[in-house]
């Protein structure tokens, strides 16, 4: 079972460094590019909606296993070292946040989406 062992304290890590990420975007020492970036990726992360919704097989999945964990490392590489163990060791007392800007975001996502498609395949009159 090591490979379990393995998974769990990847996806643990993944969890802290996500709690962690989001009180990064909230602290004055952070700068500006780092918070933007950790700002973005927590509120992603912690949106109750996906990009790619977990319901469609295969690609469902693949914003949780990649795009997250991807956006995760950019975001750790800006923020500053001491201040990301800082971080890190914090998120280790916090529970995990909802992120209702993340949650608007995707909204609008949707929603930009369906407008488009509607524009695309909305049937247009025949000009003479």
């Amino acid at each position: 079972m090591p490979m379990l062992d393995t998974a769990k304290r990847w996806a643990r890590g993944i969890k802290r460094d996500t709690v962690a990420l989001w009180l990064a975007a909230r602290d004055p020492r952070v700068p500006w590019y780092a918070k933007a970036t950790a700002g973005a990726v927590a509120a992603y992360a912690f949106s109750p909606i996906d990009l790619i919704p977990d319901f469609i097989p295969v690609i469902g999945y693949l914003d949780d296993l990649l795009i997250v964990p991807l956006g995760i490392m950019l975001a750790v590489k800006l923020v500053p070292a001491g201040l990301m163990q800082e971080f890190r060791e914090a998120a280790t007392r916090h529970s995990k946040p909802v992120s209702k800007a993340g949650l608007v975001f995707m909204i609008v996502v949707w929603m930009l989406l369906a407008l488009a498609l509607l524009w695309l395949f909305w049937p247009m009159p025949l000009e003479r």
